[in-house]
């Protein structure tokens, strides 16, 4: 299916007990910024701010460059809702004949007895997923969070 650098994903189960202090206003401009703003204002709960289904969400850390061109990147962590619906352009995560990897849903073609996983990187083919296929949708994602300096 996929080469190594074409997008898998290490599915991991996120602790949402603890709220993280927000340590700027509840807006980061990208102007200049306000002296005013330079307190810390409230905190960041991931319960409340973030997820909205805490039992149903996990988090995956991707590997591999396949979803580059939809921002997603290697070693950005994925947070994955699995109590939602799949709808065609979600991006998902996807168990497919024994191996997990993220990609855009497309289901244009269901009616024609396939569908597709498209990649967003020019260098990688879709994803046709055939009735034969050991095939799920494990979760929808709903954020990514990256880390900008290594």
């Amino acid at each position: 299916m996929d080469n190594d650098k074409a997008g898998k994903i290490e599915l991991l189960k996120g602790d949402f007990a603890h709220r993280l202090a927000l340590a700027l206003a509840p807006t980061i401009k990208a102007g200049f910024p306000s002296p005013a703003d330079d307190y810390l204002h409230d905190s960041l709960d991931f319960n409340r701010d973030l997820i909205k289904n805490p039992e149903a969400t996990f988090y995956g850390r991707v590997s591999g460059d396949s979803m580059i061109e939809a921002g997603i990147c290697d070693s950005d962590i994925a947070v994955i809702d699995r109590s939602l619906q799949p709808v065609d352009g979600d991006v998902i995560v996807a168990f497919v004949n024994g191996e997990f990897t993220i990609k855009y849903l497309d289901l244009k073609h269901k009616e024609e007895g396939y569908i597709e996983l498209r990649p967003a990187n020019a260098n990688y083919q879709p994803i046709r997923i055939d009735a034969d296929d050991n095939f799920r949708v494990w979760g929808v994602v709903v954020w990514t969070i990256k880390q900008w300096r290594r």
